[in-house]
C-alpha cells in the first residue's frame, strides 16, 4: 500500500426513514471529510455539509444517526462544488484514495452519475477495512472504531462526523503500516557485510 500521495475520504449519507425507501431513493452525500496527505504529513484537512438535491428534506432517523440537523446541510456546498472541490484536492493518477469500506466510493460515483458529473478523482482506490481485514485474518469485515479500539487506540473526535472518521482511518493506515514493517523479513547479509574483508586480506598478507 505504499504511496507518497494521499487521500483519507468519509462521507455521510442520506437515510431513509425505515425500509421502505421512498421511490427512486439513492443515498445522497450531506456531509464530507477529506485529509490530504504528502509523504507521511498532513497538507490539508476539508469538512463540510453537503446541500442534497434529489431528496432534500433529512428524514428524521437520518437526523437522529449522524447529529446533523437540516439547517447544517441547506447551508452546504452543492454537489457541484464538492466535486471541484475534490478534482483540486487530488494529485491526478498519483494518488491513493483511502476509505474504510467501499460505500464512499460506490455512493460517490452513484451521485456523480446522477447530476450528470464526471468522476473526480483519479488513481487507486483502497478499502482499507479489508486491508485491516486481510491483515489479521478476521472472517467479518470491522467496523472503524472497533478496528481502533482494537489497537488500544481511540477514534478522533466522533464517530459519523466525517472529518473525525477519516483522520480515524488515517491513523489506523498508520498502524497497519508500522506493522507490516516489523512483519518483514530483513534482507539477508552479502558476504561482504558478514566478514569484514579488509581484516582478511591483511591476515593473509602476513
Amino acid at each position: 500500500m505504499e504511496a507518497k500521495k494521499q487521500l483519507f475520504i468519509d462521507f455521510e449519507f442520506t437515510m431513509a426513514e425505515n425500509k421502505m425507501n421512498p421511490e427512486g431513493f439513492f443515498p445522497e452525500i450531506i456531509e464530507a471529510g477529506v485529509v490530504k496527505v504528502e509523504r507521511g504529513k498532513i497538507k490539508e484537512t476539508i469538512s463540510t455539509f453537503v446541500k442534497p438535491r434529489f431528496f432534500p428534506k433529512l428524514t428524521e432517523r437520518c437526523k437522529r444517526f449522524l447529529e446533523i440537523t437540516q439547517e447544517q446541510v441547506d447551508n452546504g456546498l452543492s454537489f457541484s462544488e464538492l466535486v471541484h472541490l475534490l478534482r483540486k484536492l487530488s494529485f491526478g493518477e498519483e494518488t491513493m484514495i483511502v476509505t474504510w469500506g467501499n460505500m464512499d466510493m460506490k455512493v460517490l460515483r452513484h451521485n456523480c452519475k446522477e447530476h450528470g458529473l464526471p468522476f473526480p478523482i483519479a488513481g487507486t482506490e483502497i478499502d482499507l477495512s479489508m486491508e485491516y481485514k486481510k491483515f489479521f485474518g478476521d472472517r467479518n469485515q470491522t467496523g472503524l472504531w472497533k478496528a481502533v479500539e482494537e489497537y488500544g487506540k481511540k477514534g478522533i473526535g466522533k464517530h459519523h462526523r466525517a472529518l473525525d472518521d477519516a483522520l480515524t482511518t488515517f491513523n489506523i493506515f498508520k498502524l497497519i503500516e508500522k506493522d507490516k514493517q516489523y512483519l518483514l523479513k530483513p534482507k539477508p547479509l552479502t558476504i561482504g557485510e558478514r566478514i569484514d574483508l579488509t581484516k582478511l586480506w591483511q591476515k593473509q598478507a602476513t
